[in-house]
């Protein structure tokens, strides 16, 4: 019997319901699916009551860990297991401390790095973070197009993002219908309804939406739409969303805020209640809300920047309405010394509000039906873990590890003039 692939990955804990954390599960469940890999996870990115390891199936561990991991735990997990791969996912900002090991690492096995950058201009300061990677994974077209010219010496594979097509999936006109019924006040059962599923953080533009909102109510008819927000209204990180309700006096539903912690068969019910979700956040990688809305039949209005942009539209068809940015901001920190920040005006997202809300639900239905088709065609659930199987059996074979460790030379021979 020929040996597993033993693959270490680091990520936000793959039973979190992190856009990371869900996408990390998809890929290990794929993977497991083969019979032909064992996965180390490091759980990170949550608070742990226990830090025992957790055996979640036959070939998979689970270790809890705080952040993402450290240089210690990274070299006591491969010193004891000695995996073949390392692979990991989210922003690099968090991984620092990973590449400047990559020596010891890379030594012994491939790191596989599944790489998310929002925008533009290209970042060159990250070149030597790429550099140190066997292999990049690129979730979007944006994210691609920022690695090829950054590194165009590293190997680089465009595999987006997928949701689980038999979870998201439409609801009939009838289910549609029979669900507001039963989960909605009667006043509130025949309005528009707008969703926006978000972290309230300030990327998130949480109170630009509820301010503009208001407005396009007051034009419309308080009556006559509604916007459920899923969030946290007291993130630390966002706005406190209550206090804005009480200031703009849209206290009778007018937006109704979700705190529920729902499984994403419950999710899939609140997409399928709207009309139309909404995502115009500043900067996102690829959006998994608005994702998620499309695979059920519910069309999106969206900021075209990051991954939002390649949903919305295959270059022909638009699966809603795409904003284009009315400012573009170079803004930085001393981690990241610059990027575009991607703002619409208010003027562009009421005009939008109400091109949304004067469609028929014929022409909303046919709009989320394309965008459902879109994401089958291009971003297919079952083929996202078939290319994560083949990806990294690829690797396996052209890297090796260990013993029989290729394509890796840890010294360089510089001419000094």
């Amino acid at each position: 019997m020929n040996k597993k692939i033993k693959i270490l990955t680091l990520s936000d804990h793959p039973l979190s319901p992190s856009g990371v954390g869900t996408q990390t599960k998809y890929m290990i469940d794929a993977l497991l699916e083969t019979g032909k890999y064992e996965i180390i996870s490091f759980g990170g990115a949550i608070k742990h009551e226990s830090y025992e390891p957790m055996k979640i199936a036959e070939d998979w561990v689970v270790v809890p860990v705080d952040g993402y991991g450290s240089p210690e735990a990274i070299r006591s997990v491969i010193r004891n297991e000695k995996p073949d791969i390392l692979w990991f996912m989210t922003d690099p900002r968090f991984y620092d401390w990973l590449w400047d090991i990559e020596n010891e690492v890379r030594a012994n096995l491939p790191m596989v790095y599944y790489h998310v950058w929002d925008n533009k201009p290209y970042p060159m300061f990250n070149r030597p973070s790429y550099l140190s990677n066997d292999l990049i994974a690129t979730i979007s077209k944006v994210t691609d197009d920022v690695v090829r010219n950054v590194t165009p010496e590293v190997e680089c594979v465009y595999l987006p993002h997928s949701v689980d097509t038999n979870i998201f999936k439409p609801f009939s006109v009838a289910e549609k219908k029979a669900f507001r019924v039963e989960n909605l006040e009667e006043a509130n059962r025949d309005k528009v309804i707008f969703f926006w599923n978000n972290r309230n953080a300030r990327r998130k533009q949480t109170g630009s939406i509820m301010f503009w909102f208001k407005e396009f109510l007051d034009e419309v008819g308080h009556d006559k739409a509604m916007m459920v927000m899923h969030t946290d209204p007291r993130d630390p990180h966002g706005q406190d969303m209550y206090a804005i309700l009480d200031d703009l006096r849209l206290l009778d539903g007018q937006i109704s805020i979700s705190t529920g912690k729902y499984p994403l068969e419950g999710l899939a019910n609140l997409y399928n209640m709207a009309d139309c979700t909404i995502n115009i956040s500043d900067a996102e990688g690829f959006g998994l809300a608005t994702f998620e809305s499309l695979c059920c039949g519910t069309p999106i209005i969206v900021n075209m920047t990051g991954g939002l942009q390649e949903q919305v539209t295959n270059g022909e068809e638009w699966f809603g309405i795409g904003i284009e940015p009315a400012s573009r901001a170079v803004i930085g920190s001393q981690d990241v010394p610059w990027i575009y920040e991607d703002r619409v005006s208010k003027e562009d997202f009421i005009a939008a509000l109400h091109k949304m809300y004067n469609m028929t639900p014929e022409q909303r239905q046919g709009m989320g039906q394309g965008g459902r088709d879109h994401i089958e065609k291009n971003y297919g659930f079952e083929s996202y873990g078939k290319r994560w199987d083949e990806l990294l059996t690829k690797v396996h074979e052209t890297h090796g590890s260990w013993e029989n460790r290729k394509n890796y030379q840890a010294w360089r021979l510089i001419e000094i003039p």
